[in-house]
């Protein structure tokens, strides 16, 4: 049951959304329910918004505003992390344990948050768009260890950004600047969706949700 009566509900049998470029909900919660069919999830996506909820609870469909994004010409690596990049104290690869960075970022605890949206049903969404090369991974690895990685999805040339851990201090902040460093002229920005410290210390800001929806296939 969707958590207001007014709130828009998705259907069981096809995969459309309300239009977020003419529908401004308080908070950016667009819609609830349907399901996490591959080609749902990835329509959400090319339309800017993305599911998140707790498992068990209706799913729920948000598209802020303001958008969280990295424009990688923005991108901020302080002096102490050059240090440690020149240094090579990790390894980063691309795509080679996708399904390892996935479980690693459901089960790392987080501060103030309990339990993780990551679950069963929405891994296998994700593993299957892996497979069409629309979900990628960054893996950073230590003396052959994994210890830091991200993930996202590719949606034309906006990367968005889901799920980041770390087991060493620094990891995933090695992963991020180099993915976004090695893939800048791949991508316009990098899709952080809501803001954290972290990510803005590392030159995310705020855009409107227009300015975002514009940068995505479904709006040019």
């Amino acid at each position: 049951v969707c958590p207001s009566p007014s709130m828009y509900q998705l259907s069981t049998d096809d995969f459309s959304f309300p239009d977020p470029s003419r529908y401004h909900p308080p908070g950016g919660l667009v819609a609830c329910g349907g399901g996490l069919e591959p080609g749902r999830v990835l329509t959400a996506y090319q339309l800017g918004i993305f599911p998140w909820y707790n498992p068990g609870e209706e799913i729920l469909w948000w598209c802020p505003d303001p958008r969280f994004v990295l424009y990688p010409a923005e991108l901020n690596v302080s002096k102490s992390m050059r240090k440690i990049l020149r240094r090579e104290e990790f390894r980063i690869t691309y795509n080679q344990n996708f399904a390892e960075v996935l479980e690693h970022c459901r089960t790392t605890e987080r501060p103030g948050q309990d339990g993780s949206w990551l679950h069963d049903e929405l891994m296998a969404t994700l593993t299957t768009l892996h497979r069409a090369g629309i979900a990628q991974s960054v893996e950073v690895w230590q003396e052959n260890r994994l210890v830091g990685g991200l993930y996202g999805l590719r949606i034309g040339r906006v990367f968005c950004g889901e799920s980041m851990f770390a087991h060493v201090s620094n990891a995933s902040k090695a992963g991020f600047i180099t993915f976004v460093q090695e893939h800048a002229e791949q991508f316009d920005l990098i899709d952080c969706q809501i803001h954290s410290a972290h990510l803005e210390s590392l030159g995310a800001r705020h855009i409107s949700k227009m300015e975002f929806l514009q940068h995505l296939p479904a709006y040019q």
